[in-house]
């Protein structure tokens, strides 16, 4: 068993706030898991009962919308708390969590994070704010995406992919969507985003190799953003 206390990923997240002796108690209840590629955290309508901790690797957020179609609302990554607003609210998930690669995940059941609520001004609030904040993001996001066309909003995601999730040396994506979920986070048909990626490619903005999206100058792209 990790131990919190030791955990680096801790001070990326609301866990921040907690102290030694409350990182200890953690760590004697939680609960360690690897999730492979593709295999879903939990889903949408379910009671989660607790948070996930990311420790390691990549999962997509995710909302079943009117058309029976996946919308990627939220890429999370190291560091991210899941689960934290449907805790607060006592609802079930009002999103599904699908690890987009391999992930180490820890999972804090609910009666411990709440018993951290009463005793840790500092971490409820940092909770509180953490929500708030992904609250705005999704605001932001939402108005942002309707008032750009179909290729700004391309551009945009690749841009976001790149400068959150890095690029590797040959200037590729780290991060590998399929061309069906860089269409769910841009809310049009996987068609649309295909023809667009090959426009893109023959301007060479981009450049594609294969499953590979390369972005030779980032600079490029977000003047189409």
């Amino acid at each position: 068993m990790s131990k919190c206390e030791q955990c680096i990923v801790r001070e990326f997240s609301s866990l921040k706030a907690l102290n030694k002796e409350e990182l200890v108690k953690m760590a004697n209840c939680k609960v360690s898991k690897i999730v492979k590629k593709g295999e879903l955290i939990f889903e949408e309508g379910e009671k989660v009962n607790g948070v996930f901790c990311v420790k390691e690797g990549v999962c997509k957020m995710t909302k079943l919308s009117a058309n029976g179609k996946d919308q990627i609302v939220k890429l999370a990554k190291r560091g991210d708390l899941l689960g934290q607003r449907s805790m607060i609210s006592d609802e079930v998930a009002n999103l599904s969590a699908v690890a987009l690669e391999d992930m180490h995940i820890c999972f804090i059941p609910k009666a411990e994070i709440l018993s951290f609520f009463d005793q840790n001004n500092a971490f409820s609030m940092n909770v509180m704010k953490t929500i708030c904040g992904d609250l705005k993001e999704a605001d932001e996001f939402m108005v942002s995406m309707a008032q750009k066309t179909v290729k700004e909003r391309l551009a945009y995601a690749l841009v976001y992919l790149a400068e959150n999730f890095g690029i590797n040396e040959d200037k590729s994506l780290k991060l590998q969507l399929s061309r069906e979920e860089i269409a769910s986070m841009i809310g049009t048909a996987t068609e649309s985003c295909i023809r667009l990626l090959s426009e893109f490619n023959k301007l060479g903005i981009i450049t594609i190799l294969g499953k590979k999206i390369i972005i030779p100058e980032l600079n490029e792209l977000k003047k189409l953003k």
